[in-house]
C-alpha cells in the first residue's frame, strides 16, 4: 500500500494535471479551429513543462461521436473544434520521483453559448452516480465496513439501469492506481472483484455512459481511504459542464 510520501505525490500529481486541464480548455478557447490531436500535444507539452510521467497513450482528447469511444486516442486525420463541440478529457500523469504513483481525472466541456438537453440529461445520470458511490462509501466506513471493488460497482450501475442506460455503461467503475501505469495490480472497482478495497491505496471512480456515433459522458475522480477509515477525495468533483 502506498506511503505517505507516495500519498503526497499522487495528490501534486493530481493538482498538476488540474492546472494542465485549465491549460487545455485555454488553448481550446484561444484556437477556435484546433484539432483534437493538437490539444493532445497541447498536453503532453504541459506534461513535459511540468516534469511529469505519462504512459505513451495519454491523453484522450475526444470531440462529439468520439467521445462515445472510452479509450479514443486522436490521430492526424482528428477532428476540429467548432461551436457545439461536446468535449471529453481524460488525462493521467505522475510526478517525475520513484515510486510515485499515477494521478488520473476525466472532465468535461462543450464549445458553445447552451449546452443541448441530452448532452446535460446525460451528464447529470453519470455524476449523480458517481456521487451515490461516494455517498454509499462514506456510510459504510462510518460503520466500520470496507466494500467489495464489486459492490461499488453496482452501486453506480443499478443507479444508471435505473435511468434506462444499463447497456451503456461498457467498462468497470474504476481502477487502482499504479506506478507504472494509470492501471495498478491491485483488483479494481469491477464485477468480477469479490475482494475488499484496500486502504491507502489510491483509486478512480469513472462511471460512463456512450451514446454510440452520436456522444458519451464520463466523470472520473480518485480518492483513497486513510488508516482512519475515512475517505480522501484527492481532486474536485465536476458539478457543471465546462462551457467555453
Amino acid at each position: 500500500m502506498w506511503t505517505e510520501k507516495q500519498i503526497n505525490q499522487h495528490i501534486k500529481a493530481s493538482k498538476i494535471l488540474h492546472k494542465i486541464r485549465d491549460s487545455a480548455i485555454s488553448f481550446m478557447k484561444n484556437n477556435s479551429n484546433c484539432s483534437e490531436e493538437q490539444v493532445r500535444l497541447q498536453i503532453i507539452s504541459q506534461f513535459k513543462e511540468h516534469n511529469l510521467i505519462t504512459s505513451h497513450n495519454s491523453p484522450i482528447v475526444a470531440f462529439n461521436e468520439n467521445s462515445a469511444n472510452p479509450h479514443y486516442i486522436p490521430t492526424n486525420m482528428s477532428k476540429k473544434i467548432k461551436l457545439g463541440t461536446i468535449i471529453k478529457l481524460d488525462i493521467w500523469a505522475r510526478v517525475n520521483e520513484i515510486n510515485a504513483p499515477y494521478a488520473d481525472l476525466t472532465w468535461m466541456a462543450y464549445k458553445g453559448a447552451r449546452i443541448p438537453k441530452k448532452v446535460q440529461e446525460i451528464f447529470e445520470i453519470v455524476i449523480n452516480s458517481r456521487d451515490q458511490v461516494i455517498k454509499e462509501l462514506k456510510f459504510s466506513l462510518k460503520n466500520g465496513t470496507l466494500l467489495k471493488g464489486k459492490e461499488l460497482d453496482n452501486i453506480a450501475r443499478e443507479y444508471i439501469s435505473r435511468k434506462g442506460y444499463s447497456q451503456k455503461f461498457i467498462h468497470s467503475l474504476g481502477h487502482s492506481l499504479g506506478l507504472k501505469s494509470p492501471h495498478g495490480k491491485y483488483g479494481g472497482l469491477k464485477k468480477s472483484n469479490f475482494r475488499k478495497i484496500h486502504k491507502n491505496l489510491g483509486y478512480t471512480i469513472e462511471p460512463g455512459i456512450y451514446l454510440n456515433g452520436k456522444f458519451g459522458i464520463r466523470s472520473e475522480i480518485d480518492f483513497y481511504i486513510n488508516k482512519q477509515n475515512k475517505l480522501i477525495l484527492t481532486c474536485p468533483l465536476q458539478k457543471k459542464i465546462i462551457r467555453f
